[in-house]
């Protein structure tokens, strides 16, 4: 046991309650797992908390369209996460909602809270409102086209095409992604959260430690452009709490899904009389409280939320620990090549320890993406867990069982068990500041040691005759016994394995008992713990996860014309259309843009003439299918510079986009340069 016991509670993101986990949620959930396990093995009280985000408008809209209630849909979605967490063996203490009654009591107590102390504003704004559905649109839920590079069907935050971000009343001829319909200025009254008057104990916090170093210099430039009040309500309809005192106002998303974390606890309180909230949450607390969250969510989890901790009277966090994204195969997870890999889909053809054996033995304590390498998983799964680890064990525990009848030998030389128990400290403290990776190294090095000793040992000779016999008890009996360890060490990363193990073994395993003497000790008869991966199940996911995309992308759809899913623009003056020059064009050269995920680079003859034009067609067009087609371009646009180039033009094209999008092709006849009229 720890000398001294701490009181730790360890929270993950919370999933949002509108689409599947899949293998980038897993990445996250898998190491706080481990160091909430890692916690407990040492003797620490330890809770591991999460919920669903289960509040907003993608999620109202959402079951809108599958015609059930919110409260149906999220309730369904609950039960799908919590079955694909408890797969891949993620232990939580509690699994809750945000759309529950712990969390809208603790929401309105901060919020009347901070609005008791000055920190709550009101003042009326300007956003798009959708006129036919009667509702306030999120940035997500505009689309148009770019103000800056004039790319169409960009959403109202920011442009996929140029990166650049703006405001959705910027956007040329937006629309609402709901309807469809032309969106109008609309003023309302919104509550803000005044974040800048917590900006010197923002500052303070960040630099105390409680923040990675790459975190804390990001919220230093935050607070070089100047914090900004923080709009925290939205207008019915809204699926969310609605602010005390202001009928039709409701509490923005991200105001009480972190409250969620306080919500799920005090939900476990309720259930554990002994456990005191305030023990955990309040200003005063002695307990450590850890957020584990994805690089992309550091703003509110750094910024906002300690703020609101702050002025509402409650504890910040210890610290905040972030990681970076999953890539698989060194690039973006994509639908379309089936590196987009559902929890479900890989819990129905591998085995979870892989996955998170894999994840540990490549995560680190920054932020840098992680790459789950297919080829390499295949690889160090086999040869870490089955021909190192589990390889000890099954190589010597035969002799044990058939020849001295399950009992263990006293070890004379204890050497390689000194070796192995002089590593605990130095693992439990990799463990401790998240550096998995440098832990199973440790370990690695370990296991390698173990089987050359007894691939030098080789008691499968010395079983042959009488007089090695015994030499052959202990050897097998120390191989056992540093499986043990090594399975100890591993109990936090592989606690399926571990649970095995102590079956084999007849015991717990546990930190304070790593160097307990097992002389004498019977084992039970060896079983196979784990299957070395196959390449053709891998193979066999990936096209599962394909299908999957198929299976979605072809089931039956409501009927809908082109024209309802994108309604004629507003109605413009001929001499305006005469403006536009259109032109036919021979693509003469085609090629890919690398550093752009949807533009290929064209240069086109407009009949004696050469203009380069990137286009956003690389998911429907391989670039020397292109070459020697005619098209239709628009040749007055005034040429812009991109990153990539200069663009000196525009190709014309139909579709709603991705692989569904087709230039348009000129009959024969047609010849570069001539006007289209």
């Amino acid at each position: 046991m720890v000398d001294s016991k701490r009181k730790i509670l360890v929270t993950s993101a919370l999933p949002y309650a509108n689409g599947s986990i899949h293998l980038g949620h897993m990445l996250e959930h898998i190491q706080t797992d481990i160091w909430s396990r890692f916690q407990k093995l040492r003797g620490h009280e330890c809770y591991y908390i999460c919920a669903d985000d289960a509040h907003g408008t993608p999620i109202m809209l959402k079951a809108q369209q599958m015609g059930m209630t919110p409260e149906q849909m999220i309730a369904e979605v609950s039960q799908e996460h919590q079955a694909d967490f408890a797969g891949f063996n993620i232990r939580y203490d509690n699994y809750h909602s945000t759309h529950s009654p712990e969390n809208h009591e603790i929401a309105n107590e901060i919020y009347l809270k901070l609005r008791a102390n000055g920190y709550i504003k009101q003042r009326t704004i300007s956003q798009l409102y959708d006129p036919e559905k009667q509702m306030f649109l999120p940035d997500r839920f505009v689309k148009g086209t770019c103000p800056k590079c004039k790319a169409e069907g960009q959403y109202g935050d920011n442009c996929d095409n140029c990166g650049a971000t703006y405001s959705p009343t910027e956007l040329i001829n937006p629309r609402s992604a709901v309807s469809g319909a032309t969106p109008v200025l609309k003023e309302s009254e919104h509550f803000f959260f005044d974040l800048p008057a917590f900006e010197e104990m923002l500052k303070s916090w960040t630099r105390s430690g409680s923040l990675q170093t790459e975190i804390a210099n990001k919220l230093n430039e935050w607070f070089e452009q100047g914090l900004q009040q923080w709009d925290i309500s939205r207008d019915a309809p809204y699926f969310g709490f609605e602010i005390p005192d202001a009928p039709g106002k409701y509490f923005y998303v991200w105001l009480d899904a972190p409250i969620g974390y306080m919500g799920s606890f005090k939900n476990l309180c309720n259930k554990r009389p002994e456990l005191d909230f305030n023990e955990f949450w309040g200003q005063d607390s002695s307990a450590e409280v850890y957020h584990f969250i994805g690089k992309d969510i550091v703003y509110f989890h750094s910024l906002f939320w300690p703020a609101m901790l702050y002025g509402s009277g409650y504890r910040q966090p210890n610290s905040v620990f972030t990681h970076g994204y999953v890539t698989v195969n060194g690039a973006k997870m994509s639908k379309s090549k089936g590196t987009f890999i559902k929890a479900r889909t890989y819990l129905e053809h591998l085995d979870p320890e892989y996955l998170r054996y894999y994840y540990a033995a490549k995560l680190s304590n920054g932020i840098d993406d992680l790459d789950l390498n297919l080829e390499d998983f295949v690889s160090r799964v086999n040869s870490d867990l089955v021909g190192k680890l589990v390889n000890l064990a099954s190589r010597t525990a035969g002799f044990i069982t058939k020849r001295f009848d399950g009992k263990l030998a006293a070890v004379s030389d204890k050497s390689l068990q000194n070796t192995f128990l002089a590593k605990a400290e130095v693992i439990a403290e990799l463990y401790e500041n998240r550096e998995y990776s440098k832990a199973i190294r440790e370990i690695m090095a370990l296991a390698d040691l173990a089987n050359a000793y007894v691939a030098d040992e080789a008691p499968w000779q010395l079983v042959k005759a009488d007089e090695t016999l015994t030499r052959a008890h202990e050897v097998c009996s120390n191989a056992i016994n540093l499986f043990r360890i090594l399975s100890t060490y591993l109990k936090p990363v592989l606690p399926r394995l571990a649970t095995d193990v102590e079956a084999f073994l007849a015991l717990e395993l546990t930190w304070d008992g790593l160097s307990q003497d097992l002389a004498g000790h019977v084992i039970n008869p060896f079983k196979p713990m784990m299957q070395r991966v196959e390449i053709e199940k891998v193979q066999a996911m990936v096209e599962a996860s394909k299908e999957n995309l198929q299976t979605a992308a072809t089931a039956p759809q409501p009927e809908a014309s082109p024209l309802t899913a994108d309604p004629i623009s507003a109605e413009i003056a001929y001499d305006d259309f005469a403006k536009v020059d259109l032109r036919i064009a021979l693509i003469k050269h085609a090629e890919l843009v690398p550093e752009a995920d949807k533009l290929l680079k064209l240069q086109l003859d407009i009949g004696g003439e050469t203009r380069q034009v990137f286009a956003g067609i690389k998911s429907a067009y391989n670039p020397e299918d292109l070459v020697g087609k005619l098209t239709v371009m628009v040749a007055n646009l005034a040429p812009r510079k991109m990153r990539f180039g200069m663009s000196e033009g525009m190709v014309l094209a139909a579709g709603p986009g991705g692989k569904d999008l087709w230039i348009l092709e000129p009959h024969q006849g047609a010849k570069p340069g001539m006007r289209v009229k």
